[in-house]
C-alpha cells in the first residue's frame, strides 16, 4: 500500500485515498488507493462480491465510506456534485417507451429538472455533436428500446457524456454484448478518453477485452486492491498477495490465464469466497 500524498498534479481527476467500507458488519472494501488523470482509460477489474459497485458508489458519493475520501479534481467528493458521468450496470428499456435515442441523450442536459425541457438550437446541437462522437447519428431517431445492446450502449454513453464530466463510471457495460460489440465499445470509450481528455473507469469481470487500449487496472479481490498498469498488477506475485493464497498468472495467446494453486497442483482448493476461479481466461 502507497502513503497518503497531498493533491499536487494539475490533471489528476480522480483520487480514492485508504477508502474502507464496512456494511452490515462485515468489511466491503479495505483501505483502497488509486488515482486517475484526464485522458486515462482504467479498468476495474474483479468477481462478483469483490467490492466493484460498491466502490462506483463511494466515488458516486451515494455510499459513505467507513474511513478515507475521494477527491475530484482534487476537490472532496460531495453528494450531488458535478464532473462525474455514469452509466448503471442494468437499465431496462422498454421497446414500447416513446423514447428516442436523441431524446434520452438530451436528458443528460436537464433530467434532472422538473417540467419538459424547451427546445433551443444550441441543445440540438449539443445532442447532434454526441451522437456523432459515439458513432450514433445513424439511429438518433430510433427507439432506445428497440436498439441491439451495443447501440443502447452507446447512447448511454452520449448520455452520460453530454454534460462535460471530468470522469466517466461505467458499471459492467460489457455485461451481454457479443464479442463484436464489446470491442467496438471498449474502443469507442478509449477513443473517448484521449479526444475528450476524460478519465474512464470501466467495471468488468475479466480484463482481456481491456488490454488492448487499457492504461491502468485497478484490481479487486475480498475488498483489496492493487493499481498499476496491467503488467504490474496481474503478475503471480501481486494476485497471489491480493488474494491470500498462491495465484499463478499464465499468458496464452495474447490473452491472460489466472490459475488458483500451483501450477503443479491444477485442482487445489480455493480458499475463500472472492478467490481466482481454479482456471479463467483474462
Amino acid at each position: 500500500m502507497t502513503e497518503r500524498q497531498p493533491y499536487v498534479s494539475s490533471d489528476e481527476v480522480l483520487a480514492v485515498d485508504g477508502i474502507s467500507v464496512w456494511l452490515s458488519g462485515r468489511e466491503i472494501l479495505h483501505d483502497v488507493r488509486f488515482s486517475l488523470r484526464r485522458g486515462q482509460f482504467a479498468g476495474l477489474i474483479g468477481s462478483n462480491g469483490a467490492g466493484k459497485t460498491t466502490l462506483l458508489r463511494v466515488i458516486l458519493g451515494l455510499t459513505a465510506p467507513t474511513a478515507g475520501d475521494v477527491r475530484i479534481g482534487g476537490e472532496p467528493r460531495a453528494r450531488r456534485s458535478g464532473g462525474v458521468g455514469y452509466v448503471p450496470q442494468k437499465i431496462q428499456l422498454d421497446p414500447d417507451m416513446p423514447l428516442r435515442a436523441r431524446d434520452l441523450v438530451g436528458l443528460g442536459l436537464d433530467g434532472h429538472r422538473f417540467g419538459i425541457p424547451l427546445p433551443s438550437r444550441s441543445r440540438r446541437r449539443l445532442v447532434e455533436e454526441m451522437l456523432r462522437a459515439v458513432g450514433a447519428e445513424k439511429f438518433g431517431d430510433a427507439r432506445v428500446g428497440n436498439l441491439s445492446g451495443g447501440e443502447q450502449q452507446r447512447v448511454l454513453i452520449a448520455h452520460a457524456l453530454i454534460s462535460g464530466p471530468k470522469l466517466l463510471l461505467l458499471d459492467e457495460p460489457l455485461a451481454n454484448l457479443d464479442i463484436r460489440s464489446e470491442q467496438e465499445v471498449v474502443s469507442l470509450l478509449a477513443r473517448i478518453a484521449k479526444e475528450q481528455q476524460v478519465a474512464v473507469l470501466l467495471s468488468a469481470h475479466e480484463i482481456n477485452p481491456l488490454l488492448p487500449v487499457m492504461d491502468r487496472v485497478v484490481y479487486l479481490a475480498a475488498g483489496r486492491a492493487a493499481s498499476g498498469t496491467a503488467s504490474e498488477v496481474v503478475r503471480t506475485e501481486v494476485l497471489s498477495e491480493l488474494y491470500g493464497h498462491h495465484v499463478d498468472v499464465i499468458r496464452v495467446h495474447d490473452r491472460l490465464l489466472v490459475v488458483a494453486g500451483r501450477a503443479d497442483e491444477p485442482g487445489a482448493p480455493v480458499s475463500h469466497d472472492d478467490a481466482a476461479p481454479v482456471a479463467r481466461a483474462w
